[in-house]
């Protein structure tokens, strides 16, 4: 709120392109690097217990493989179409989930905590489809199966936690910057 000479309060006009374009950045940012941290922690998990540090790349990889090639379109290079897959599919969910942060009343976070909370949930829910979709494919065994859903739980969670810290503290700073300004003028 701004105050005037007569002092009568007026709303600071907002601009809806700038909020809009601000939640996108904030959104694919905190998905870049909620990916970024995921893989690194899975690779670092992996390379500990002797694994190969790419399998979760070569997995998602030949996920992706199997879908095209069941439309007539053949792919080759496995690893890189995995890291091409994650890198689209990430930031692509985190700039939905900034839009979302930004427009749902009920999204909005004022505490770090209610932010990646949030963050978990949504990544959480929505990545359930994309990751019923590799046992289906490669026809996994039960046991592969449980191990995909227990190490993609546990993997997701930090890249949610790390998409709603993000998005939470972007979309939060120049809010409270602005009623710290009109706070200081009265």
């Amino acid at each position: 709120m701004k105050k005037t000479i007569q002092g009568i309060a007026h709303a600071a006009a907002r601009n809806p392109s700038t909020s809009f374009l601000k939640a996108l950045g904030w959104g694919t940012i905190g998905g870049i690097a909620g990916t970024l941290a995921m893989d690194l922690t899975l690779m670092a998990v992996l390379a500990a217990f002797g694994s190969p540090a790419l399998t979760c790349f070569s997995i998602v990889g030949d996920t992706a493989a199997h879908f095209f090639s069941m439309h007539n379109v053949g792919v080759t290079g496995t690893i890189l179409l995995g890291v091409a897959t994650h890198y689209t599919v990430g930031p692509l969910i985190g700039a939905i989930f900034g839009l979302l942060a930004a427009r749902v009343s009920a999204l909005r976070a004022h505490t770090l905590k209610k932010s990646t909370f949030l963050g978990i949930l949504y990544v959480e829910i929505l990545s359930q489809p994309l990751l019923a979709t590799t046992p289906i494919l490669l026809k996994m065994t039960a046991a592969a199966t449980l191990q995909w859903y227990i190490g993609a739980f546990i993997m997701h969670m930090i890249a949610g936690a790390v998409l709603g810290a993000v998005v939470g503290r972007g979309l939060r700073l120049a809010p409270r910057a602005n009623q710290e300004k009109s706070e200081g003028s009265r």
